[in-house]
């Protein structure tokens, strides 16, 4: 049961959001882009590359992917329009082709990996 959900959702997210299966899926607070398809795979906003025209350092060809998430969560619904400065956690490796649909049910897909911390500081 729990590949045949994994493989609906991939069926269903795959051809609208280009979703990658990370199994922590995020699109309502970024504006429905999938940050996984920016090929640094940053979770939390561009890198130091971003061409002056708005293009990938990496791939030229295509729009940066956080440049085109913050025009969309522009347009969202206030509560996910906030969101978008929320600093994410990084993916944990562990969930990877797993449903994101499940891992929100019960949870699992806000366990941070061991070591990590948003409130962690410097000392």
């Amino acid at each position: 049961m729990v590949k045949l959900l994994a493989t609906i959702e991939h069926a269903v997210k795959k051809p609208i959001w280009d979703c990658r299966m990370c199994g922590q899926c995020v699109l309502h607070s970024t504006g429905l882009t999938c940050p996984m398809t920016c090929p640094k795979t940053l979770r939390n906003g561009p890198c130091g590359g971003v061409r002056e025209d708005g293009r990938c350092e990496v791939r030229p060809e295509m729009r940066c992917v956080w440049l085109k998430a913050q025009t969309r969560s522009e347009r969202m619904p206030r509560p996910w329009r906030e969101e978008f400065d929320d600093l994410r956690p990084p993916v944990d490796g562990r969930l990877r082709g797993t449903s994101s649909w499940l891992n929100l049910l019960t949870g699992r897909d806000r366990v941070t990996p061991q070591g990590w911390d948003a409130g962690e500081r410097e000392a």
